[in-house]
């Protein structure tokens, strides 16, 4: 391996380049803001008028940035900038990285996603309350820089597990897509089998098919529970049965494993509620983003896990099923009712009478069974992809420390490297 050194990260990269001018020239942007990124994955930009646009979205992005969040680096947000809209903005709690001719962008995104880079941030935060880091403390890093060709090899081998984790969540969000259509077409737009021959009545919903009827959640569950925490706290150094928070209902097979804490086998086996059942139903009853949900399911994200207490986990009784309680909680205006729930509250969040008293159309027990046919298949085989993507995820973070410190040596590897995505320089 030739000419292999240690640099300076600041003498390979330019540290946030380009950000909202006067001369800027569009008037409407794509803003990606904290809460959207996760580890290597966010939920989505925001469009919206330049206008209206949050003080903080002024950092402008193209194709082969890294961004990484410089508040509570050891939370792990960050971003392979691949194909922006030209006007997409981020926020300014990120340091946009770019790439100079002497670093590889994937390289680059690698070096400081890996655990260590994580470490090093996070040793240098300044601030208690608002930890953070500046810029100079990515210039100063010191980083192991191989020669151009042996970067190349190492991008290619850690993006092809990239790869594979973005087509599964492609394929992910198709699944859900075609479930969501199905439960539209039978229970929104009441074109289920049949619907020919049954009458449409006048509701407090609106008209909806004879014989259906509305009644609240209270009324179809058997469980709402939350969970619990150790008393003082979760060590953050322990190592046992997950405990989900409210920073991982993310929605359907979403779920970000760098974000986990975990409680002791003990304190898990001696909860009385909040362990996870397979079809769970969870629901985000407190803080920043009330009314998210997500469901769990077939030993995804974990055969044995738990939620803490700021989650509800919901089980329906024998009128309705898990998947349709989800993807009617999952419809925007129940949602907002949910939101309504928190505004409503003495305390902030929803407590349990609040998601008892929400509306649900209840049709026919009949009908819910034959709708299960249709969409457990599909559901089945989006968690298989998202239990997949943990797969891929680990092999992949056990390669990524000891390729990109040279642990491994990959000189001799014949690795195909011409359709590696890489930005003009």
């Amino acid at each position: 391996m030739d000419k292999v050194s240690n640099v300076n990260l600041g003498s390979v990269i330019e540290i946030n380049p380009s950000s909202l001018s006067k001369q800027y020239p569009y008037t409407e942007i794509e803003y990606i803001d904290i809460t959207s990124v996760g580890s290597g994955f966010f939920s989505g930009s925001a469009s919206m008028p330049l206008s209206e646009a949050p003080s903080r979205a002024k950092r402008l992005v193209k194709h082969g940035d890294t961004i990484i969040s410089t508040v509570r680096p050891n939370l792990r947000s960050f971003l392979y900038i691949k194909n922006p809209n030209s006007n997409t903005v981020v926020s300014t709690g990120f340091a946009v990285l770019r790439p100079s001719n002497k670093i590889h962008s994937r390289f680059l995104y690698y070096t400081v996603t890996n655990q260590k880079f994580t470490d090093y941030l996070s040793a240098n935060v300044k601030g208690a309350a608002y930890p953070a880091v500046d810029m100079e403390t990515f210039a100063r890093a010191e980083i192991w820089l191989p020669d151009m060709l042996t970067q190349h090899k190492i991008a290619s081998i850690l993006s092809a597990y990239d790869d594979l984790i973005e087509n599964n969540l492609r394929r992910i969000k198709i699944l859900e897509e075609m479930a969501k259509a199905i439960y539209d077409e039978w229970f929104v737009k009441f074109r289920f089998p049949g619907h020919e021959k049954v009458k449409m009545v006048e509701s407090e919903l609106g008209l909806i098919p004879e014989g259906w009827e509305i009644t609240t959640i209270g009324n179809v569950v058997a469980t709402i529970e939350s969970g619990s925490r150790p008393k003082g706290g979760i060590d953050p150094e322990a190592k046992g049965i997950p405990s989900i928070g409210a920073e991982n209902i993310i929605g359907l097979g979403r779920y970000d494993y760098s974000k986990e804490k975990f409680v002791t086998p003990e304190f898990f086996d001696n909860m009385n509620r909040g362990h996870i059942h397979s079809g769970d139903v969870l629901l985000y009853k407190d803080g920043a983003q009330i009314g998210r949900k997500s469901m769990f399911k077939d030993g995804f994200p974990h055969i044995r896990c738990c939620i803490n207490e700021h989650v509800f986990i919901l089980r329906t009784n024998e009128r309705c099923t898990q998947n349709y309680l989800f993807f009617w909680l999952d419809q925007p205006d129940l949602t907002q009712k949910i939101i309504n729930l928190n505004a409503n509250a003495a305390q902030p969040g929803i407590n349990q009478s609040g998601v008892r008293s929400l509306p649900i159309l209840l049709p026919p027990i009949e009908m819910l069974n034959n709708v299960e046919q249709i969409m457990e298949p599909m559901l089945q085989l989006l968690f298989n992809c998202a239990k997949k993507n943990n797969i891929l995820r680990q092999t992949r973070d056990l390669l990524l420390p000891k390729l990109i410190s040279g642990e491994i040596d990959v000189e001799n590897l014949d690795i195909r490297i011409g359709d590696l995505d890489e930005p003009d320089i």
